[in-house]
């Protein structure tokens, strides 16, 4: 830009100088035709050699205008070269303030992402710091459950207590009767989870304080004189009876119960004085019982 500035004055100064040697050079050919016309009052016999300077300097005089009309045509070029330097001038100013405006609201979008970033980043450190501590609460609550369910495992086999057996081992006949009551022994056990029963003594003994469901079934055969009767025990109490009789064939009974007991209480089943029972390999004679569930 500064080069075609300079480019400009230096043409218009050429111009100046032209205009004003042509102009000079119009003065000193009318001066000198003027000088000619005396010239030939005075010496006529040198008439025809200065009429042919005459002509000569008149056709360099009919140049002139040609020069003029070039000189106007190059002003009207500087001229307008001028309004296009002005206009593209004008054009980069405002581009420059067009790109000033675009690059302040740049920037300030950048302050912006830069802000936003910033939040982001924070934002970022604090969901870092909550997923630690709910990885942490995390593991404890798995430590915790894993000892929580350890404990409940050692509470169910606790809570796991159940028993059945029959009255005879391999082999069959009539248990009675006696003179007394006795203690029933069902030594032929099938099952005898948490091992609360004993099958030498025939008594089961409560390990957890709990409902407990007990059922027995007795079997007999038909007498005139001898009945089958069989009654549970809980702690020396008697609690219900069994009892079937008839003259012939056999007898049969059963019956259920429900008892709370304490840890350390005992059940167990008596066979009445002068009452009798059978038992074989088909077992018919059996005493059960399990924890219902646990109390506190």
């Amino acid at each position: 830009m500064k080069g075609l500035l300079c480019t400009l004055l230096l043409l218009e100064t050429f111009v100046f100088v032209v205009q004003q040697q042509v102009d000079g050079g119009l003065a000193e050919n009318e001066i000198s035709q003027q000088l000619s016309t005396e010239d030939r009052r005075q010496n006529p016999a040198q008439t025809d050699t200065r009429r042919d300077e005459s002509d000569s300097q008149q056709y360099c005089h009919l140049s002139f205008p040609d020069i003029h009309a070039a000189l106007r045509e190059l002003t009207a070029t500087v001229t307008e070269q001028k309004a296009n330097i002005r206009a593209l001038e004008t054009r980069l100013k405002d581009t420059a303030e067009q790109q000033t405006v675009i690059l302040e609201e740049l920037n300030k979008k950048n302050d912006a992402l830069e802000a936003r970033l910033r939040d982001s980043e924070k934002t970022a450190e604090q969901q870092t710091v909550i997923l630690e501590e709910l990885n942490k609460k995390t593991d404890e609550t798995s430590n915790l459950t894993e000892r929580q369910v350890e404990e409940l495992r050692k509470e169910n086999r606790d809570r796991e207590i159940a028993f059945s057996a029959a009255l005879v081992e391999p082999g069959s006949g009539n248990i009675g009767p006696f003179t007394t009551e006795i203690t029933l022994t069902y030594r032929n056990v099938f099952t005898n989870i948490g091992n609360a029963y004993n099958p030498i003594t025939g008594i089961f003994t409560a390990p957890l304080k709990g409902a407990y469901m007990f059922s027995f079934s007795i079997y007999g055969h038909g007498s005139p004189s001898t009945a089958s009767t069989v009654y549970i025990v809980k702690n020396g109490e008697k609690v219900v009876i069994a009892h079937g009789h008839q003259d012939q064939y056999v007898v049969n009974s059963s019956k259920g119960v429900v008892l709370i007991l304490e840890v350390g209480d005992v059940v167990y089943l008596r066979l009445c004085s002068g009452r009798w029972i059978y038992d074989d390999q088909n077992k018919h004679s059996t005493f059960s019982g399990y924890l219902l569930f646990p109390l506190r």
